[in-house]
Order: structure tokens, then C-alpha cells, then sequence
């Protein structure tokens, strides 16, 4: 009776899908924010079964609305693509996020940093990355031993994970895709967007230049 009305209790609970708590503390942030998403889901836009969140409410434990943590980024293996409210563990097959990504602001506490690496460790995050934009700074961990285990060189790290390299230029962070290709911020892939339209369009009229030229002569191009 007991486990009944426990039962019970829970599917009452509210998952709030917000804590209040703005996306970015300045556009510095929102950037990279939206850069390594961007970056992560086009690495992995032909697999199903890989899921990509920017500052999404996790929810690790069920019946426990109080425990929660937004990481900037994260990527779960092993749950489709879609459209959620929160990540509510218990219903993801139980399935954490392996890979986390934080991007440091002048808001950011020490406190507040080593509360989220706490839940972390806690609650089985593989792979846990912190980049500084403004102090140029670059930090990770590794799980092992049921651990997160801090990564002594980042310069030249590739993610066991995501497969995916890091480097600092001047403090810049720069990531790099298995394949090499640099991950390019909205801007710079919408510019590549638009060239490739413009490409398009002047291979289409080259083509019916040509054809206008060819019926000019003769000669139908449906023929040739």
C-alpha cells in the first residue's frame, strides 16, 4: 500500500523544463555555446541514435526534481534525436550523458564549477570538458576507475568519445572533426550555405546558355 501511494506520488511531480537561469551570461558564451552544439550535431546529423542538447534541464534521478543540472552542451549515445522539455533519465533508458561541455563566464562561481563537476562525477558523465574563452583556458576530464580524472595535456586530445580534437591558438579554442575539418561557427556555415547556392545558380545558367546556344544551331540538346 505503501509502494502505492509512492507510486503515485511521483507521477505527480513536475520536471520544471526551465530553472530561470539565463542561456548565456554574455554573447562571448552564447556563441561557443552554439558553435560546439552546431558542431556535434552535424558531426553526427546520420546517426539516429546520438542525442545533441544545448542547455536542457537532466533530471538524473526519478521522483527528485531538485536534483538537476544544465550543461551547456551534452551528448548522449544511444537515445534518438528529438525534441524534448528535459532530459528525464529514468525515461532515456537510464542512459547519462557521456560528454559534457561547459563554457566559463565571468558569472560563473568556483562554488557553482565545483558543484557541477560534483554532480558529474556523481552521476556518470564519461567525458567532461571547461573552456575559459576569456582566459584562453582549456580543461578536461576522463572517466576511470569511476572517476573523472583531469586530462594533463588537452593540447592535442582527441575525444574517446566523439572522436573530435582539440587545440588552442593564442587561447583560442579550435575543434577539430575525425575527418579534419575544422568545426565553423553559424556564421561562417551559413556563408558556405549561400556559396554553394550562388554555384548552383551559375552552373544552371552556364547550362542553359549552353542549351539556348546549341538550339541556335540546330541541334536539339534532349538529342545529344
Amino acid at each position: 500500500m505503501v509502494t502505492q501511494l509512492q507510486s503515485s506520488a511521483q507521477k505527480d511531480i513536475i520536471y520544471p523544463e526551465s530553472d530561470g537561469q539565463p542561456m548565456a551570461d554574455n554573447t562571448k558564451q552564447f556563441n561557443w555555446i552554439v558553435a560546439i552544439k552546431l558542431g556535434l550535431e552535424l558531426l553526427f546529423t546520420n546517426d539516429p541514435n546520438v542525442f545533441v542538447a544545448g542547455n536542457l534541464l537532466w533530471y538524473p534521478v526519478e521522483g527528485n526534481n531538485k536534483t538537476r543540472c544544465a550543461p551547456d552542451v551534452m551528448v548522449i549515445f544511444g537515445r534518438p534525436k528529438g525534441d524534448r522539455g528535459s532530459y528525464q533519465q529514468w525515461r532515456e533508458d537510464n542512459i547519462p550523458p557521456q560528454v559534457v561541455f561547459e563554457i566559463l563566464s565571468p558569472g560563473n562561481t568556483v562554488k557553482e564549477m565545483i558543484e557541477k563537476y560534483k554532480f558529474y562525477q556523481r552521476y556518470g558523465v564519461e567525458e567532461y570538458y571547461l573552456y575559459d574563452p576569456d582566459g584562453g583556458e582549456l580543461t578536461g576530464w576522463l572517466r576511470s576507475s569511476n572517476e573523472l580524472e583531469a586530462i594533463e595535456e588537452m593540447m592535442g586530445w582527441i575525444s574517446p568519445r566523439l572522436g573530435i580534437r582539440f587545440e588552442l591558438s593564442e587561447g583560442e579554442l579550435i575543434i577539430y572533426r575525425p575527418d579534419g575539418e575544422r568545426f565553423a561557427s553559424y556564421v561562417e556555415l551559413a556563408q558556405r550555405a549561400e556559396q554553394a547556392k550562388a554555384l548552383l545558380e551559375q552552373e544552371r545558367q552556364k547550362a542553359q546558355a549552353l542549351e539556348a546556344k546549341l538550339r541556335e544551331l540546330g541541334i536539339d540538346p534532349e538529342q545529344l
